[in-house]
């Protein structure tokens, strides 16, 4: 008999990242650490940006929105989970786990396109630093700004949307701490072929696109750096976007890990744990990437605190 539609009354069960109750304490206190440390941290990064008026450049205008998805990104799921525990509730209602599902595919996406508009800024600062200003000019920055936020907008909306067409039974359990969009597709009860197709569809515009642009943008800076000839030259080249290849080597890089690991192994609880460095990890740690490793980020903070 084909299960009745019943996603308006669905509860999820969220099973989190273990289910040993003497580990939930400490589950607890290390992401709420984690979460206070990312937003004060990528908090401090804007404020910095916004009263230094040597920070008002194009660099530092995408990397104040970068900290601005991170804050939002991370409060779309830990503030949950906090919860949860503190309630010892593992419940979320289908409306909760459906706008969830859109606020985190959201600002991840705005991350991920963040990161790439900071590519080309990159590329545009080290191959035609004489020419840098009138191409990164205040209208294109808003242009890539308005672009970035319509185009992940309307792709997490169509994910949201395609949701809704699934057909559910009244509780399901979810081997994760938030409610992760293709763990939620393979617990549907109807045909999820075309929500596969669209799941591919919009990882190929907003993951592999991006880190094609990344990838080139990168190739022609490192030809760039190879033509310099003085040793001083190529290093202050390089230290210019040595912040953002971290941040990218690390959200790339954990992020390709997760996926991986799921596609490896059956484990969804082992997924759970992989993806917890790019959806909480990554982004405390952006912060300290750039305030150590930016000279005039230092420098505004330190204004900023005197």
């Amino acid at each position: 008999m084909e299960p009745e539609n019943q996603t308006h009354v669905s509860k999820f069960i969220l099973l989190g990242l273990s289910e040993k109750v003497l580990l939930q304490p400490l589950l607890f206190g290390l992401f709420l650490s984690t979460y206070l440390l990312t937003f004060i941290g990528n908090l401090l990064i804007i404020l910095a940006i916004i009263t230094d008026s040597h920070l008002h450049t194009p660099m530092y205008f995408f990397l104040s929105h970068l900290s601005f998805a991170d804050i939002c990104f991370t409060s779309t799921t830990i503030p949950k989970m906090l919860l949860n525990i503190q309630t010892q509730s593992k419940v979320i209602t289908f409306a909760g786990c459906i706008t969830q599902i859109y606020f985190f595919m959201l600002f991840g996406d705005l991350d991920n396109l963040f990161l790439t508009v900071m590519a080309y800024d990159q590329f545009v600062a080290i191959c035609h630093p004489l020419h840098y200003m009138v191409i990164m000019n205040s209208r294109l920055c808003g242009l890539l700004l308005i672009a970035s936020w319509i185009i992940t907008a309307l792709q997490s909306l169509s994910q949201s949307l395609m949701v809704l067409r699934l057909s559910f039974r009244t509780e399901l359990e979810i081997p994760h701490f938030f409610c992760e969009l293709n763990q939620l597709v393979q617990l549907a009860c109807s045909d999820t072929f075309l929500n596969d197709v669209v799941m591919y569809f919009a990882t190929g515009i907003i993951g592999v696109i991006p880190l094609c642009g990344i990838l080139l943008s990168y190739s022609k800076i490192v030809a760039s750096i190879v033509r310099i000839s003085s040793a001083g030259g190529k290093y202050k080249a390089f230290s210019t976007c040595e912040s953002h290849i971290s941040v990218v080597s690390l959200f790339y890089g954990t992020g390709l890990g997760a996926y991986l690991s799921s596609a490896a192994t059956q484990n969804s609880r082992a997924s759970a744990i992989a993806s917890v460095m790019y959806t909480v990890v990554i982004p405390m740690l952006n912060p300290f990437i750039y305030s150590l490793k930016n000279k005039d980020i230092k420098q505004a903070l330190k204004k900023l605190f005197s």
